[in-house]
């Protein structure tokens, strides 16, 4: 492999590319994160390093890892065939096939789906499905209000972010779209108000039925919730806690938006969380692992009564009211449909199951008695690590030595790639679904390597001492 000229490519970035939530003085002082090649689970950068990718890039996206030439090959034949059929009443036979197929996996009576490119873009749609459809059915004609939760990322265009409460993004940008609110997520370590674990799941239920009389149920369209919040440190949640959701959603007749753009298609040890935790949602929205991020691509997926409401319409009204250009792209479609084909011959789900199990046994037994640790969290190939400075009061430590941020870049130098959430003071770990045993082995002692690093410089600085 012959490799670019570094130098020159490092400040091309500086001078051309804005990178998004990194701080140029950053990308200055720590160098750009520019890759050129990878296979597996691999990635090399353009200094020629080899890193073990334990983030599915970065996103999450790259379920089935680098170098799937299956996929690559069934979006070169779309792109000779027919590379793009249009929109609205235009579809490719392609695009019908994979609507057929997230039908077939999907969980309980969610059977049809409208495509865009992103998971913003999907959970835009989900919204304009569940405003449109209490329109349309006439019972909550008024119904527009979304209700999301503390600390949700749900993405970055602007329906999409006014339903996230992370990151900062949405308030540097405010105003913004209005009738969203957020109420308390069930975080089983740091619990909402500093309540007893055991009371957490009655609490965010009951706080969520409020919430809905508050701002009057006939105008509240939908609830949004990803199954394992991301943004702050990877959070499961309580068991019984989706149960009492639906229970108040179906009680103020408000339908259940599961975010799955991060946790669908295997990640959990199912094709969906919501088969994990046993969510029935009304609507679905997926990204990411839909194409494993060979190309982009998302998903609402919506129940059978939403459907049919949608598709009927109304004279005034209309069907569906919503398009992109490039909504349900035949090439992307393609390559979803190659990845969902080698997810079940190689049954991907499963073994992100199995590993999963390795990797969560594994990685407790290694950090988890860290003076520096104070809680390991997570399901199957998703795991977060947050960084405590006293294990038993659970007392963070303190924002501004940026132990998460360091303890990531301790992590790239020894070979790993992770991410960081400063928020939180945690790491997280999305490893793609094809990772094994001797993997999961070399990653948990890299991280523990790192780990012991950020111990040595908080110790020697004399900003932190073991409780």
């Amino acid at each position: 492999m012959t490799l670019p000229n570094i130098d020159a490519l490092t400040q091309d970035a500086l001078d051309h590319y804005l990178f998004p939530l990194a701080r140029k003085d950053d990308v200055r002082s720590d160098g750009a994160n520019i890759f050129v090649a990878a296979e597996g689970l691999e990635i090399t950068d353009a200094a020629g390093k080899t890193y073990l990718d334990m983030m599915s890039t970065q996103t999450r996206a790259s379920s089935l890892g680098y170098g799937q030439d299956r996929i690559a090959k069934a979006i070169y034949d779309q792109l000779v065939g027919l590379h793009y059929g249009g929109t609205f009443a235009n579809v490719v036979d392609v695009t019908v096939r994979l609507a057929a197929k997230i039908a077939e996996l999907a969980p309980g009576t969610l059977t049809a789906s409208v495509f865009a490119g992103s998971g913003s873009e999907a959970n835009e749609m989900s919204f304009k499905a569940a405003k449109q459809y209490h329109r349309l059915k006439g019972d909550k004609p008024r119904a527009h209000k979304i209700i999301a939760r503390w600390n949700a990322y749900h993405g970055a265009t602007m329906g999409a972010l006014a339903a996230t409460d992370y990151l900062g993004t949405r308030h540097i940008t405010e105003p913004g779209v209005p009738g969203y609110s957020h109420i308390p997520s069930p975080n089983l370590y740091r619990t909402p108000f500093g309540m007893d674990a055991s009371e957490v799941s009655e609490f965010c239920a009951a706080y969520l039925e409020q919430q809905i009389l508050h701002e009057g149920p006939e105008y509240v369209a939908a609830f949004i919730a990803e199954p394992i919040m991301q943004g702050d440190g990877v959070q499961v949640p309580p068991d019984d806690y989706f149960a009492r959701v639906r229970a108040i959603c179906d009680t103020y007749d408000v339908l259940l938006i599961a975010d799955e753009v991060i946790t669908g298609f295997g990640r959990t040890g199912n094709w969906f969380a919501s088969e994990t935790y046993d969510i029935k949602p009304d609507i679905m929205t997926l990204a990411k692992g839909l194409t494993s991020g060979y190309i982009p691509m998302s998903a609402s997926v919506i129940s059978e009564e939403i459907w049919q409401v949608l598709m009927n319409g109304t004279p005034e009204v209309g069907a569906f009211a919503h398009g992109y250009t490039y909504s349900a792209h035949p090439v992307a479609a393609a390559a979803a449909m190659a990845n969902l084909d080698i997810m079940e011959r190689e049954n991907l789900p499963a073994n992100a199951a199995r590993m999963g199990t390795y990797f969560q046994n594994k990685l407790r037994q290694e950090v988890a008695d860290h003076p520096l640790v104070g809680d390991v969290r997570g399901v199957a190939l998703i795991a977060g690590v947050e960084l405590v400075a006293d294990k038993v009061k659970k007392t963070p430590l303190d924002m501004d030595l940026k132990a998460a941020p360091t303890l990531g870049k301790y992590c790239v130098e020894e070979g790993l790639i992770s991410r960081a959430l400063m928020q939180m003071n945690a790491l997280s770990f999305s490893p793609p679904l094809v990772i094994n045993e001797s993997e999961v082995d070399e990653v948990v002692a890299r991280f523990r390597r790192a780990l012991n690093r950020l111990t040595d410089d908080l110790v020697k600085s004399g900003s932190w001492k073991a409780q």
